[in-house]
Parts: C-alpha cells; structure tokens; sequence
C-alpha cells in the first residue's frame, strides 16, 4: 500500500466518523422531550444559522427547527426516529435514512431520507429533507 492509499484511507475513516457522530447529534435532538432538552440537542447538533427544508418546512435558526421539531412531535405523540441503513457522504456533505416509528406498536408511518451540509466544527449547518413515505390525510 502507497504512502498516498494510507493517507486515503485514514481521511476516509476520520470522516466516517464525523459523519456518524452528526448523524447522532441529529436524531438526539429529533428525539428529544421537553423545551429544554430539545432546545439543548438542536443546540449541540445544528449550526446557529442552520437552514432545514423539507416537502412540509423550510425553517432557519435554532428557534425555527426546534418548532418544527414540536411540531412533529405534537402531530406523532409517542414516536421517535431511527436510522434506517448506512450514512453516507463525502467531502462535508452526509445522506442518511429514517423512519419515525410509533414506540407503542411499532409502525412507522413516515419515512425518509436527509442531506445534510456540515460546518467546520462538524455540526450541521443545513438539511434538505425527502420523505417517501406519509401517511394519507
């Protein structure tokens, strides 16, 4: 192995784990209950400035996510999201798949997947979220 393929190879794993560690950051404040704690998760997970857009949101700043996060909550009582597969990215740009599932029974009515943008001090500085699966109104 080159000199050059160790380096790769290092590089890779080193933003391996950036990666995973964002996506923790990211479903820990998906997840979390109460003002304070969601307000500390969005904190902790999320760029100041971050931007999120989805099919149903296009929110900007820790205050904007934390609503729309509230917002899912109050819409899903007594659901959580999960990864669903592998986090993938390259350079500072992660994708990843979800699902929100009901911690009662288990049915998962929504599903998705997100792109998400890192900042320099590895928090997420933007999302642009797809769902492929929600329920019928």
């Amino acid at each position: 192995m080159t000199q050059h393929q160790k380096k790769v190879g290092r590089q890779t794993s080193d933003a391996g784990e950036r990666y995973e560690a964002a996506v923790v950051r990211y479903f820990e404040a998906w997840n979390a209950s109460g003002e304070g704690a969601l307000g500390e998760a969005v904190a902790a997970g999320f760029g100041e400035d971050v931007t999120y857009t989805d099919p149903l949101a296009d929110v900007a700043g820790h205050d904007g996510l934390a609503a729309a996060i509230a917002g899912v909550h109050a819409q899903f009582p007594g659901h959580v999201f999960r990864q669903l597969g592998d986090v993938d990215g390259h350079h500072d740009v992660v994708r990843f798949g979800w699902e929100l599932i009901g911690v009662a029974d288990g049915s998962a009515p929504v599903a998705g997947f997100d792109v998400v943008r890192l900042g320099e001090d590895g928090r997420i500085r933007s999302v642009v979220g797809f769902l492929d699966r929600v329920p019928s109104v």
